[in-house]
């Protein structure tokens, strides 16, 4: 009989995806589904004060090139955002990647996502390598002077930024209710509650009242609230109208029997 699997050993384990290379050594920091998610979950609650929505662009894992003298040198920030920089309009504008020397405007503030392999880079710990291009801090910091940096661990669940403060990174250490941006006037802060179905602490921005900025799926909810609010308004009205039209018709039927009565009693119901 011809088997195309042989049997395992019944000591035999498989790997999980723990076990399991899930980035390209080449190349780390590959999404996982938190790299999914996370960003999205940023993209919909992003309201920048000031800016149309039209006016902001908001790359995802997209290649960011920044040096016109090398034009293969790039990174891939997680998340960031530009101001002043218009979307694209039709499909065949989108971009294929942000190119600093012909957008002409820096991001203003770039996420990066934690993860096993990246975590040197992303936090400033590694140094250049003879002959190869800058690392991403040194990029962020030193070439482009992108204004906030933030960086999110969710194995730890800990957030951190840097501001940009005359050459080099100033550390924010009071971070207990989020990161405030005067310039756009909102509030990143770490957020628990359920995205997508996954329960977790969340990157996720909010007003200065510190009310989360509702994601696409709470405004429809929001929006279904308020129909059936409507809904049960118009019918309590029709309620009240038909309650009043019956009311009105009682004493409609009550004059009516009084009328005939006196008519019976010889009386004209008009004269009295």
């Amino acid at each position: 009989m011809y088997q195309t699997n042989p049997p395992r050993p019944a000591q035999e384990v498989l790997p999980t995806m723990y076990d399991l290379q899930s980035e390209d050594p080449e190349e780390p920091g590959l999404p996982d589904e938190f790299h999914d998610f996370q960003p999205q979950l940023l993209r919909e609650t992003f309201q920048a004060a000031g800016y149309l929505p039209d006016e902001t662009f908001i790359g995802t894992d997209i290649n960011l090139y920044y040096d016109s003298r090398h034009h293969l040198w790039y990174k891939r920030p997680d998340w960031f955002v530009a101001l002043g920089v218009s979307q694209a309009t039709e499909q065949a504008e989108m971009r294929l990647s942000y190119v600093v020397w012909q957008e002409s405007v820096a991001p203003f503030l770039v996420v990066e996502l934690l993860s096993p392999g990246t975590e040197a880079e992303d936090l400033g710990q590694t140094l250049r390598e003879l002959g190869k291009p800058p690392t991403k801090w040194e990029v962020y910091e030193r070439i482009l002077r992108v204004p906030y940096y933030v960086v999110f661990d969710r194995y730890a669940n800990q957030l951190r930024a840097f501001k940009l403060e005359g050459m080099r990174y100033r550390e924010i250490t009071q971070l207990e209710s989020g990161l405030w941006f005067d310039e756009i006037q909102l509030r990143l802060g770490v957020w628990q509650g359920s995205y997508q179905g996954v329960e977790g602490k969340w990157l996720r921005w909010c007003d200065e009242t510190g009310t989360w900025i509702a994601t696409l799926a709470e405004q429809a909810g929001q929006e279904h609230q308020r129909a059936e609010q409507e809904r049960q308004r118009a019918e309590q009205e029709r309620q009240r109208a038909e309650q009043e039209r019956q009311r009105a018709e009682q004493e409609h039927q009550r004059a009516e029997r009084l009328a005939a009565r006196l008519r019976e009693l010889g009386e004209d119901p008009t004269l009295i």
